[in-house]
């Protein structure tokens, strides 16, 4: 999978995503600052979210579009999109800015306007939310662009999975990722079950991520040893400002400790390799090594008392000690002395 300049692949560096989402409170210039300080941060990547209150529900006060047992509890669905969306007219100059400070740019549409409109402006992929995953015609239509789509899993079961890749598949788009997620704001840690980062690669043969709405880097440092390729956090400029999505989001200081961290975690997973580096290799002189604790002379016996297991590692291997003892030294040496091989007479 490649997304703007960066190739994404399971020997490729994480590839990190800043969530702008509503985290703009309404303010273009907050926006802008916000990808800047995402720069900072070290993040790869801003997204945005492209809709409006009308392309992804309806002006309606009958209790189904009344949210329930969130952190958005008693509002109405319209009027929180209505806040918390991104002002298509802005999208312009947001690219821009992404483009000029080096970050890669790209959007969740969330109806088939929003990717026309995505289109225009040239975004390298696309991401599909985790309440979108069950559009089928939406991720039909995003399929048919032919660009990397990334997809989050929050509210799938497996058979949701599996027919959304089917629709990419129908549509000949095999340049999928998928995201884990939980779909809480906040979401707990114990509910984060990352072991399914690598599931998710192994059973559909896909680059896997994680889309996180826990609170600190734990989290996505566990994703990043899981196998995780790409991670998605929530970003503002200052949890101060408030916002829809404000409490779980991360600030500038706290997502350039997870980069940090993400990154840490990534560089120490290695690979399966039995072979020691040269400064592991210099590590075994302070092994053990059968040396001469006690003179002997030529002709004497190697007995427990003058040839030990003991620190430095120049002398003979101590797996070879049982085999030494009782044997005859075929010249003198004194303690201190390492034993060799060329120093031992066998029966």
């Amino acid at each position: 999978m490649k997304i703007g300049t960066f190739e994404i692949n399971n020997g490729s560096p994480v590839f990190i995503i800043a969530e702008l989402s509503a985290n703009h409170n309404g303010s273009i210039d907050t926006a802008i600052e916000t990808i800047k300080a995402a720069k900072r941060a070290g993040a790869d990547a801003i997204k945005f979210q492209t809709y409006t209150a009308d392309t992804i529900t309806i002006d309606c006060d009958k209790d189904d579009f009344i949210i329930k047992d969130t952190i958005w509890g008693g509002r109405k669905l319209y009027d929180l999109y209505k806040e918390a969306y991104t002002p298509w007219e802005w999208h312009k100059t947001l690219f821009e800015v992404a483009e000029e400070v080096g970050l890669v740019c790209f959007s969740s549409p969330f109806d088939k306007t929003a990717v026309d409109f995505l289109e225009g402006l040239g975004v390298p992929a696309y991401k599909i939310a985790s309440f979108e995953i069950t559009d089928i015609p939406l991720i039909e239509y995003v399929a048919s662009k032919g660009k990397p789509i990334i997809l989050s899993t929050g509210i799938a079961e497996q058979a949701d999975i599996e027919l959304a890749l089917d629709a990419c598949h129908r549509l000949g788009n095999y340049d999928i990722a998928l995201l884990k997620c939980t779909s809480s704001y906040p979401a707990p840690i114990n509910e984060a079950n990352m072991v399914m980062v690598k599931d998710l690669a192994e059973r559909y043969g896909v680059i896997s991520g994680l889309s996180d709405h826990t609170m600190g880097a734990t989290v996505p440092i566990v994703a990043t040893c899981f196998g995780a390729k790409i991670i998605e956090k929530h970003f503002i400029l200052d949890r101060s400002i408030g916002g829809p999505d404000a409490s779980f989001s991360m600030n500038e200081e706290e997502f350039t400790a997870m980069v940090k961290a993400v990154r840490e975690a990534d560089s120490a997973i290695g690979k399966v390799d039995y072979t020691l580096t040269e400064k592991q290799k210099k590590g075994k002189d302070f092994s053990r090594s059968l040396y001469v604790v006690k003179d002997i002379k030529a002709g004497e016996l190697i007995t427990e008392e003058n040839v030990r297991s003991i620190r430095p590692g120049f002398g003979l291997h101590p797996s070879m000690y049982s085999k030494v003892l009782g044997a005859k030294l075929s010249k003198s040496l004194k303690l201190g002395d390492r034993l060799c091989i060329n120093d031992i007479e066998f029966k």
